[in-house]
């Protein structure tokens, strides 16, 4: 007997800035930034595949504008509420990392000590402009998505069991975890 174990399944995906490459005739590859974005790369394989997707990763540095992070945070949200306003099931959305990280652009593969100040609060534990963006997300979309899709969490259950006992307290923790998400960053010490 064969079990069927796709509807437990979830297709993570990440997104980076260098994810997309163009090639030249001779061969060389380079990093390209966007030439289709993250929406059509994922409908591609949602095509393909056929499984709940969730945007496993992404991150970008500040930059010397300092708002550079702010944007792709928001534009990469957009993203995923195209591909989820399109019928794909989107299930999550990851920026990574929490806190910066150490020796991450030479994939850990060297002991540099080297810090790399991607994630959305800084080494000392101060939230930086990406993770007060990242906590607004949370509070506009926090009541929003739960109400509007049960494709928000890995299907344990069926669609047709949603009114059940288990997915009313779901739907009562998301409720609760909303109600105590700030709109507005918390200061930090």
């Amino acid at each position: 007997m064969r079990a069927n174990l796709k509807r437990h399944c979830v297709m993570g995906n990440d997104y980076y800035v260098t994810n997309e490459h163009l090639v030249s005739a001779n061969g060389h590859s380079s990093a390209s930034d966007e030439v289709f974005g993250y929406a059509e790369i994922t409908r591609q394989y949602h095509d393909r595949y056929r499984l709940p997707v969730m945007h496993s990763e992404t991150n970008v540095k500040e930059g010397p504008r300092g708002d550079e992070a702010v944007k792709w945070l928001w534009k990469e949200w957009s993203n995923v509420l195209r591909m989820r306003n399109s019928g794909v099931p989107m299930i999550g959305f990851t920026w990574y990392s929490l806190t910066y990280q150490v020796d991450w652009d030479t994939a850990l593969r060297e002991e540099n000590g080297t810090v790399n100040p991607l994630g959305l609060y800084d080494l000392d534990r101060n939230i930086r402009a990406v993770g007060q963006s990242y906590r607004k997300l949370i509070h506009d979309w926090c009541q929003v998505l739960p109400a509007q899709s049960v494709c928000l969490q890995l299907l344990i259950r069926e669609p047709q069991d949603f009114d059940e006992p288990f997915a009313e307290r779901v739907r009562k923790s998301m409720k609760w975890i909303c109600e105590r998400t700030p709109s507005e960053p918390l200061m930090s010490s």
